[in-house]
């Protein structure tokens, strides 16, 4: 690996390997030469994988369109797919310096103002990428151009089967309730897919976004289902926490209702249909979380610094999605 990195970029060996973030899926590395200098490593995780899952040849193909555009991004370096290399593709990019909040002391550390800045530069970042023009960036063939919500219902459902632990009649029955839902169709964009605080590097001192990343669930659909996900990842004060994503719930955070209302001014869109989404999005992370308890059971490297993945977790999820939904009828 390190011959083929200073095929690509100026470093000099040795490299020293540190995974990094608390991601659960494609495995994160910093990467630091003899000089200091770093990078970032992406690579799925270990073990058999899902189909179509964890392909950071798609993420490569979607930083590299989207460089040059005013969508906060770190710089590309190259994919590596030789098998005499690594057993896996790798995806290396540029280290961005800043602030991640993994955690609630993360956000307690920022200044008052900065924390209400943060969701509000999350929502401008998501308005960027939802403004992209597919055709000049080369993406417009990356998904189909299907009603979106549809197309998550059948593959999220697919991906449930294949990695669920237990049975779980309350998802089954939530499942239900969102076909039930399924708002009309309406126009394609490019969707990051995996919106959250965790996935965003943020200057420290005036909290915009310095980089948004894990593009390996983005897709074309529906704009509105980001928002959905950053809802899903965002409690705020009174909520239980959403798997220890508890930063937003430090005083000073945008509320949902502030994040829906600022991102319906920055991109003029109909917010109408976002309990849907917001719903949509906590049932996905659900069976998002249920596969990597799968993958935990299965090949215990997966593990990350946070531990294991509670079964409480996914259920509290599901019952969170259920309350959206009571509460938007």
């Amino acid at each position: 690996m390190t011959a083929w990195t200073r095929g690509r970029v100026d470093v000099e060996p040795p490299l020293a390997y540190e995974r990094v973030g608390l991601g659960q899926s494609n495995l994160t590395y910093l990467v630091t030469d003899a000089k200091g200098a770093r990078l970032v490593l992406r690579r799925p995780p270990m073990g058999e994988l899902l189909a179509s899952a964890h392909d950071v040849a798609r993420e490569h193909r979607i930083l590299s369109g989207l460089q040059g555009s005013d969508v906060p991004l770190p710089v590309v370096h190259g994919l590596c797919e030789d098998p005499a290399v690594a057993d896996r593709p790798v995806l290396v990019v540029s280290f961005v310096d800043g602030l991640v909040l993994d955690e609630r002391s993360d956000a307690e550390g920022l200044a008052p103002a900065a924390r209400h800045a943060v969701g509000l530069s999350l929502v401008d970042t998501l308005a960027r990428i939802h403004a992209v023009d597919l055709d000049r960036v080369g993406l417009a063939d990356l998904a189909s151009h299907k009603p979106y919500a549809a197309r998550q219902l059948k593959r999220w459902s697919g991906q449930w089967e294949l990695s669920r632990t237990r049975d779980l009649a309350d998802l089954d029955r939530l499942t239900g309730r969102l076909h039930e839902r399924e708002p009309e169709a309406g126009e394609v964009t490019l969707v990051h897919g995996d919106c959250h605080l965790r996935n965003v590097i943020i200057d420290p001192d005036d909290a915009q976004v310095r980089a948004i990343l894990d593009w390996e669930l983005a897709t074309l659909g529906d704009p509105l289902a980001d928002l959905g996900t950053a809802l899903a990842y965002w409690p705020q004060a009174g909520d239980p926490p959403t798997m220890r994503f508890d930063a937003s719930t430090v005083a000073g955070f945008a509320t949902r209702t502030e994040l829906v209302q600022h991102y319906a001014e920055v991109s003029g869109r109909d917010v109408s249909a976002v309990p849907f989404w917001h719903g949509l999005g906590l049932w996905k992370l659900a069976i998002i979380l249920e596969g990597v308890r799968r993958r935990q059971l299965d090949d215990p490297r997966n593990l990350t610094a946070m531990g294991s993945i509670p079964a409480d977790a996914v259920d509290q999820l599901v019952a969170a999605a259920h309350v959206v939904l009571d509460e938007a009828v």
